[in-house]
């Protein structure tokens, strides 16, 4: 779960910060600044032995005393004595009051400050616990969910829930009717003319290792399979830019996915070393005189506490090369999401594209049995690209010829559905998805567990209701909420669709909308036989890499989270191998959100005409934003050429 959440990750948090910032302050937090204290100039503070005037009042002009006869020395010298102890005991009383306010203005002060520094730790907590979140790599246990307090909500058989039980009705009968109706000309295809305009080229490099090594760079990478990946590539600009030597990443350990896979169980080492060769320097390991380093006692260990998310080149320069000048090594711990996309040199955004979309391939078992997958989904039809080849080698190639299939035989079609819906995105998405108070209670009680920052802050803080989350595109899309947009897109009965991710939270009774209505769904586990997928049962970031395949290659590619880093790099993926032919459906949820909220009584035609338009708004051919991530959106000069239409 760490923050694979990229570009697009943490919104959620965003609302709740705001409502934080809202309800304990009524200016912007920037422009706070301390308690103004209180004036103690003479004419404002109260005095037992001064007037207004600041006079003493037995002496003010006009009062009775003044025009009184002149005193006996006697007399004069009691009210001197008098107006002694008054001014004595005025001046002890006006220092206890200076000291009262003094004392209280430090008081506010120092609650000031916990309170900063208290909103400053629950939110480094939150996004802690989002990074973990985001890992959408597959849950290896299942029975690892069913402990603790909330483990009776899952015993039994729960109802099915139906949200929009309406609106299926309404699904079931234009897949009825619409099973000899052509499909709509661009469900399968980007705008072509648009999309095919750009060419791949980060395989073209003009850098040059120039000069001696400035020292090595470790990471130990956190995360998914996904998160890793953008790390990897990360660190290899990072290590280019200081002129560094890189060691071979490793993977960090996690005591809840337990997958103990590093870099070579995944990715072919020597093919990524060699690649790179011209852009940086790449070793396996340390050399032997710095293996016995105590790198945390001489101050080299950096973690993501020590870099801000998405730092730019020029902190890299100021704070990490002096480090690695002298100590000869840097090992950055976690290091997820800490290089900015913008601004950054050419030659480098161009090497993190070289990295993604060419020096990282997965290895021969993992390539073979997603070659498996993708085969026995174009129900072994022989078709052949650039994308097939980088994902899956010769593999697929080899076993068509072997097998002697004909070249002219017609691939199958077929669509690959990210669902992501499993119980941690439902718990921390803090929305509601129509299981009443079991499932309030059930969320509830995995939030306590998983997400304790997140049970305290939702305690102290008034967050935004379950229906304001929804309509502002802040929930998961339920499979119910799957199905329907693919029926309204114009996607058949028959479509024969891929199903990625991990187990859905609520079961069965939650995906029958979706198989019913698409009988032909398989996963991963439907298409490989027990023996074909029991030597990555163990091991989540390897299952995780077969799902990569299988929605890479796809024909279409539908993903129900924007934010989720294995849609994003699929995306990415299929923009840049795809010449305007694999389209990808991206759902904006806060449009979907709002038709989704007339389920009672809109009628299908209109609903699927509005779906079909926010869809098809997303399908959009557009240059690369400034800031977005370079692994989602490759059309840009760094990593893809843009041809005029006679080049096409």
């Amino acid at each position: 779960m760490g923050s694979e959440y990229n570009h697009e990750s943490l919104e959620h948090l965003e609302v709740w910060s705001n409502a934080w910032v809202k309800r304990s302050s009524p200016t912007p937090r920037s422009r706070q600044g301390s308690p103004r204290s209180p004036s103690l100039s003479p004419s404002s503070s109260y005095s037992p032995f001064r007037d207004g005037n600041g006079i003493l009042p037995f002496v003010k002009t006009g009062s009775r005393l003044s025009n009184a006869a002149p005193a006996s020395p006697r007399h004069s010298s009691r009210l001197g004595w008098r107006n002694f102890v008054f001014q004595a005991k005025g001046d002890g009383q006006g220092r206890r009051q200076k000291r009262r306010r003094v004392r209280g203005i430090s008081i506010a002060l120092g609650l000031l400050a916990l309170f900063f520094l208290l909103d400053w730790w629950v939110l480094s907590r939150l996004q802690q616990e989002d990074v973990n979140f985001h890992r959408e790599d597959h849950i290896p246990n299942k029975s690892r969910w069913f402990e603790g307090e909330w483990s009776k909500f899952a015993k039994g058989k729960r109802p099915p829930r139906v949200m929009y039980d309406r609106l299926l009705a309404l699904a079931a009968h234009a897949l009825a009717e619409g099973e000899h109706n052509p499909e709509p000309q661009e469900l399968w295809e980007e705008p072509f003319l648009q999309a095919s305009a750009w060419k791949p080229c980060a395989n073209e490099s003009n850098l040059n290792l120039t000069g001696k090594s400035t020292g090595y760079i470790l990471v130990s990478a956190n995360g998914g399979l996904n998160q890793q990946r953008v790390a990897i590539c990360n660190a290899v600009a990072v290590a280019r830019l200081l002129n560094a030597t890189l060691v071979l990443p490793k993977f960090l350990y996690s005591s809840v996915w337990k997958d103990s896979s590093q870099f070579g169980d995944i990715y072919q080492e020597d093919y990524f070393i060699n690649y790179l060769k011209p852009d940086v320097n790449i070793v396996k390991e340390l050399p032997l005189e710095l293996q016995s380093l105590d790198i945390e006692a001489i101050g080299s260990l950096v973690t993501d506490m020590d870099i801000m998310k998405e730092a730019k080149p020029s902190f890299y320069l100021t704070h990490i090369l002096p480090l690695l000048l002298k100590n000869r090594v840097v090992h950055f711990l976690g290091f997820g999401n800490r290089l900015s996309f913008d601004p950054i040199p050419f030659e480098l955004q161009r090497l993190r594209c070289r990295c993604n979309f060419h020096a990282l391939k997965f290895i021969p078992k993992i390539q073979e049995t997603g070659a498996m997958l993708v085969q026995r989904m174009r129900e072994h039809g022989q078709r052949w690209g650039p994308l097939d080849q980088q994902l899956m080698g010769e593999s697929l190639h080899d076993k068509h010829a072997k097998e002697g299939k004909d070249s002219s035989l017609r691939s199958t079609k077929y669509l690959a559905l990210h669902l992501r819906f499993e119980i941690d995105m439902a718990a921390y998405s803090m929305c509601e998805f129509g299981g009443e108070e079991m499932e309030r209670k059930e969320l509830q009680a995995y939030r306590d567990i998983h997400f304790p920052t997140l049970t305290m802050y939702k305690k102290s803080v008034k967050l935004p209701s379950a229906e304001a989350l929804r309509s502002m595109g802040r929930c998961p899309l339920t499979p119910e909420e799957a199905v329907l947009m693919l029926a309204a897109i114009g996607f058949k009965r028959g479509t024969h669709i891929y199903l990625a991710g991990a187990h859905i939270y609520g079961g069965q009774s939650r995906m029958v909308a979706l198989t019913s209505l698409y009988p032909n769904l398989v996963t991963k586990e439907d298409l490989l036989s027990s023996a074909e997928i029991q030597p990555f049962a163990n091991y989540s970031s390897q299952l995780a890499a077969l799902d990569f395949i299988g929605c890479a290659a796809a024909d279409a590619f539908a993903m129900t989270d924007s934010g989720s880093q294995l849609s994003s790099l699929v995306s990415g993926f299929r923009t840049y191998y795809g010449g305007g032919r694999l389209p990808t459906i991206r759902p904006n949820k806060k449009r979907l959100a709002g038709i989704f909220s007339k389920n009672t009584t809109i009628e299908w035609n209109e609903f699927q005409e509005r779906i079909r338009k926010t869809v098809r708004e997303s399908k959009k051919v557009q240059v690369r934003p400034i800031a977005r991530s370079i692994y989602r959106h490759p059309r840009c000069s760094e990593c893809m050429c843009q041809m005029n239409s006679s080049q096409t």
